[in-house]
């Protein structure tokens, strides 16, 4: 059985700042029972700077690193996490780029549904304004301007 290490699981992370917050959701999922893992004594620090209030130091946090069974249930799994930790929480949204869909920060197929229907009603709102323009007379009379008469 292969087995890796909580440490090492960190360092394939695609945003090293959502580190505290992976360490979290796996300790979540060993309670649990979805996980098996357990702790060793070795400490390691997280790649995640902490800024410190009203200064501009930073500082890193220590935690107890793990051995985890690499199961096939645990790599689906790690895949799922580390795609929901990539984005940043105050970057928002993801740009689009062929970087960002090859490594599936963006879900392409939505992308191209999005893009499909766009074009679907760019083109009938063409269609619409060209049909609008061809009628010529709508309908509107137009208000002729008589004289006053004078008595």
């Amino acid at each position: 059985m292969p087995y890796t290490t909580l440490s090492d699981q960190i360092k394939k992370l695609h945003n090293p700042q959502r580190s505290d917050a992976f360490v979290k959701q796996l300790r979540v999922s060993v309670r649990e029972g979805d996980i098996a893992a357990a702790d060793l004594p070795a400490r390691f620090e997280l790649p995640k700077q902490y800024a410190k209030r009203g200064s501009d130091a930073t500082y890193t946090r220590k935690v107890k690193d793990m051995v985890i069974d690499a199961t096939a249930d645990f790599e689906a799994w790690f895949e799922n996490i580390n795609r929901e930790l990539s984005p940043a929480r105050s970057g928002g949204k993801i740009k689009v780029s062929a970087e960002a869909i090859e490594a599936g920060l963006v879900d392409f197929k939505a992308l191209a549904a999005e893009t499909r229907r766009k074009m679907g009603a760019s083109f009938s709102k063409g269609q619409a304004l060209g049909k609008s323009r061809a009628g010529g007379g709508t309908g509107k009379a137009v208000a002729k301007k008589t004289a006053a008469k004078r008595k």
